[in-house]
């Protein structure tokens, strides 16, 4: 009897895991979508294409959506009258874009299968295709996501680590959502493409030292000192090869050209010095640690089984 219990408790606490939660599959819409993932790649290859900027977007789409409140696709919810959305947060304005994309996406997606696949499943989906659209690394997308009916302006605000933290903020950052201080490392690399606003950068610019004279020189031209003037003014991340995925935001780490205060501690007589270094010496280990830290940090928090919804449209609940 006590062991006929015991198989009866662990049947139970397995069926309790598959509908609460974290259980996620990389086969998950073999059956109920199988062009799903076919689709996905058709439009964020036409999107790369047209704008290769595009990837590195639609990669920090998923990173801003993942840190808030878990990848839950709460970033997309546009602000309405009565509801007030992660759009505007600070780390947000101005900085994350690619919606036209996920929506072009997430039509063609509905088309072929009817609220079958969430817009937090297409958001990893398309991360990962960018990164390979721009000749980095791939990896097996682990799905069952569901969307929220929720987004937190505040944790946009608090949870989001901006370019001014140290590595001790940066390490607590990413631990808060259960990645590691490697993680993090591995994951800024993401900062091999992209580009970032001068309001991020002109501190360091203008007040840092461990910045390559020349760098900073050219950089000034189009941020100036004046706080305000030019704040919008991009440059990329990475300006050796801005719009391929590869190791050279670590390459240019040691050569002090880090863009951002955030970029350049990862690479200053501390503790991840060590990591640097190997990641710029070659890139199989980066392009290794970064897939497995994505599959990692895909998996902060998802709502799965009955939890949240299928949005029918990604910019607002259904």
């Amino acid at each position: 009897m006590a062991s006929c219990l015991s198989v009866l408790l662990l049947l139970c606490l397995a069926l309790a895991g598959s509908i609460s939660g974290q259980q996620l599959s990389a086969t998950f819409y073999s059956r109920s979508c199988p062009r799903a993932l076919a689709i996905i790649r058709a439009g964020v290859r036409a999107a790369v294409a047209q704008e290769p900027r595009m990837g590195a977007s639609l990669l920090r789409l998923h990173f801003h959506d993942c840190f808030v409140q878990g990848c839950d696709a709460s970033v997309l919810l546009n602000d309405t009258a009565n509801f007030t959305g992660e759009q505007g947060a600070n780390p947000n304005v101005g900085s994350i874009r690619g919606f036209n994309v996920v929506d072009n996406i997430k039509a063609q997606v509905e088309a072929a299968c009817k609220q079958t696949v969430s817009c937090a499943d297409i958001l990893a989906v398309a991360a990962r295709d960018s990164v390979v659209a721009l000749g980095g690394p791939s990896w097996r997308v682990l799905l069952g996501r569901r969307d929220s009916t929720t987004a937190s302006l505040a944790l946009a605000n608090s949870d989001l680590p901006p370019p001014s933290f140290d590595v001790a903020n940066l390490t607590a950052a990413f631990a808060a959502k259960g990645l590691s201080q490697a993680d993090m490392v591995a994951l800024s690399g993401a900062h091999t493409i992209g580009q970032a606003q001068c309001q991020n950068f002109r501190d360091r610019l203008y007040n840092e030292t461990n910045i390559d004279a020349a760098f900073a020189a050219a950089l000034k031209a189009s941020c100036p000192r004046p706080t305000g003037s030019g704040d919008g003014n991009l440059a990329p991340l990475d300006t050796t090869t801005p719009t391929a995925f590869d190791n050279a935001y670590y390459t240019n780490l040691l050569s002090n050209k880090g863009l951002l205060h955030s970029d350049q501690v990862l690479f200053n007589g501390g503790a991840v010095d060590g990591q640097v270094r190997s990641y710029a010496s070659g890139p199989s280990r980066f392009r290794r640690d970064f897939a497995a830290a994505m599959v990692k940090m895909g998996n902060i928090a998802p709502l799965t089984g009955t939890q949240g919804q299928i949005r029918l449209v990604c910019s607002k609940v259904n």
